[in-house]
């Protein structure tokens, strides 16, 4: 299984603050928000590499990231089973992209990211880079290693919230029975994250998805185009999500994850 975190985003919505700096590497309670995320796949088996997609406006700063990071892990990390003791591969791949406007979209670059690195042929975990979460992603994986496609949700307790998100209604089973992106009259509670495992099976769809001229961006459009024509399962996620996308979220996690820390 391999890893690919979306971070060629350029994040508008939260300038000044990244204006010099991907919205990834800014700061939650002392550290990168990226680094979270590797600290939470630090438990999952069997990994092979982790790909960072980013532009070309911040290729070097997420190299320059990898680089200290690789080179802390044997002194910070102690337990057996942690990223620094196995063969992990940290990858900065760059996608060309030098503003908002010539982006490639979400989809696109995990399309981009297949192609170049030839991964069709293993499972794939794909992490939008500004989520965070409180708890490990081993039990999402564990589920997820037996099917085909799967998609985590989240309780977001409101039908004015669940507004902003995609929202998911399921089976019995928990497989997607409709989904839709910011509801005006929802169906659900249950968001859609950004968090997905796409089986080997499932990875040449996203040249299909493309060639047929479908959005390239938001890579919860994909979802909506697959679970018409491959049965998506859903694992619900516990614990603190966030979705960094504002100041205010921002110093939400802060908060919030500056209590885990200690």
């Amino acid at each position: 299984m391999n890893v690919l975190i979306l971070a060629a985003g350029y994040a508008t919505r939260l300038y000044p603050l990244t204006l010099n700096k991907a919205k990834p590497l800014l700061e939650i309670a002392g550290k990168p928000m990226i680094e979270w995320l590797f600290d939470h796949l630090a438990s999952v088996p069997a990994l092979k590499s982790i790909f960072i997609v980013t532009n070309d406006k911040f290729a070097n700063d997420f190299q320059g990231w990898a680089n200290q990071y690789n080179a802390q892990r044997p002194r910070n990390n102690r337990d057996s089973r942690t990223l620094s003791e196995s063969q992990l591969r940290i990858k900065i791949i760059n996608d060309g992209s030098k503003s908002d406007e010539d982006k490639l979209g979400a989809i696109g670059d995990i399309n981009f990211v297949l192609s170049r690195e030839d991964l069709a042929q293993n499972d794939l975990l794909v992490i939008a880079g500004d989520n965070l979460f409180s708890e490990a992603l081993t039990n999402f994986v564990d589920f997820a290693r037996t099917k085909e496609a799967t998609v985590a949700v989240y309780d977001v307790g409101s039908v004015e919230a669940i507004k902003k998100y995609g929202c998911v209604t399921t089976d019995k089973d928990g497989v997607i029975t409709n989904f839709e992106e910011k509801p005006k009259d929802p169906k659900s509670t249950l968001a859609a994250l950004a968090l997905y495992y796409y089986s080997s099976e499932i990875l040449p769809l996203f040249t299909t998805y493309l060639a047929a001229g479908n959005n390239p961006d938001q890579p919860g459009r994909f979802l909506q185009w697959l679970y018409t024509r491959k049965p998506v399962s859903t694992f619900q996620i516990t614990g603190q999500w966030l979705d960094i996308g504002s100041k205010e979220t921002l110093e939400e996690a802060n908060k919030i994850f500056a209590k885990i820390k200690r």
